[in-house]
């Protein structure tokens, strides 16, 4: 990196930050904290507002933007895709927002880079299901969940569960206060909230969330949460063994199961293991490969799809 590329460097990690030290851009960018000083006067001598608090560090003057900046072709498909992930996998206020950001990052680009830029994103395709009805409601919920966050008031909702509680009912209304939202490939968005049923922090599948109410209720984010370094507890305590058919073994690997642990290829099949809450999370997922699977442990487990399979029998 020349001294050229490093000065612009310097002024983009400042815009992105409102308080630097030396230190800490020196680390950023491999170079000497002596180096830095060096940089920070030839930033003033050239007219650049940088503003330096001895004892705190650098940032730039309020209302001071850099021009916009050139982008290679990487850059500038990694910025359109990003835009075209947001517009089909968040509510609609970041939709429209990411398709005019993305407007606005392809009218700012070159000519080639545009057209080479078109062409790439042109090879690459993000699959969606947009008219799928828990997708729709999906999206529709995350603005809501969006705006109480926002405004830190509680929301009331309706879960389904995917297992049965021990009444044999598989709803139930929780009031929660919304710490966050992560996306997770497999499970889509999650909620993470405190559960004032649970009395603890819990995580709910926003596709399975239904009648979602913003209450009047406050609630405030405890100041020693952090949803970037947060990692839910593991209540996983069941462990589920089971052997499929080696045929199918890439195709068990593909399915990436959130439960597996452990997968191994043996003489008689393709070993797995899975550590679960409730033996019934596993239980639509292991029938659905039919006959190319068999669970080895818990019996207790092994019973349970031995009645579902009864059932399926009288139906057919």
């Amino acid at each position: 990196m020349n001294k050229t590329e490093r000065l612009l460097a310097i002024m983009i990690e400042l815009q992105r930050s409102r308080l630097l030290t030396a230190d800490e851009l020196a680390e950023v960018l491999g170079v000497s904290v002596r180096t830095i000083y060096r940089d920070m006067q030839a930033l003033s001598e050239a007219g650049v507002p940088v503003i330096g608090e001895t004892g705190l560090g650098y940032s730039l003057m309020e209302g001071y933007f850099l021009p916009p900046v050139s982008f290679t072709v990487e850059e500038a498909v990694s910025l359109v895709l990003g835009a075209e992930f947001i517009e089909k996998r968040f509510d609609p206020a970041f939709r429209s927002s990411a398709r005019s950001s993305s407007k606005k990052i392809e009218a700012i680009l070159s000519g080639p880079i545009r057209e080479e830029t078109s062409r790439i994103q042109g090879g690459i395709r993000l699959l969606q299901k947009d008219q799928m009805a828990v997708m729709l409601r999906e999206k529709e919920h995350l603005g809501i969940i969006r705006g109480a966050m926002l405004e830190s008031r509680k929301i009331r909702f309706t879960y389904n569960k995917r297992a049965a509680e021990a009444d044999g009912s598989r709803t139930t209304v929780r009031t929660v206060s919304p710490y966050g939202l992560a996306h997770d490939e497999q499970n889509g968005w999650l909620l993470l909230a405190y559960c004032g049923l649970r009395e603890d922090i819990r995580h709910f599948r926003v596709s399975r969330i239904s009648e979602l109410a913003v209450t009047e209720d406050t609630f405030q984010t405890p100041d020693n949460f952090n949803l970037q370094a947060y990692q839910p507890k593991d209540t996983r305590s069941i462990r589920v063994s089971a052997i499929f058919n080696s045929e199918i073994a890439d195709r068990v690997e593909e399915a990436n199961n959130y439960y597996m642990e452990t997968a191994e290829s043996k003489e008689d099949g393709y070993h797995a293991t899975f550590r679960v809450r409730e033996p019934e999370e596993l239980l639509s997922w292991i029938l659905g490969w039919g006959g190319e699977v068999v669970v080895t442990e818990p019996e207790s487990f092994r019973n349970r799809i031995r009645e579902e399979i009864a059932k399926m029998k009288e139906r057919y």
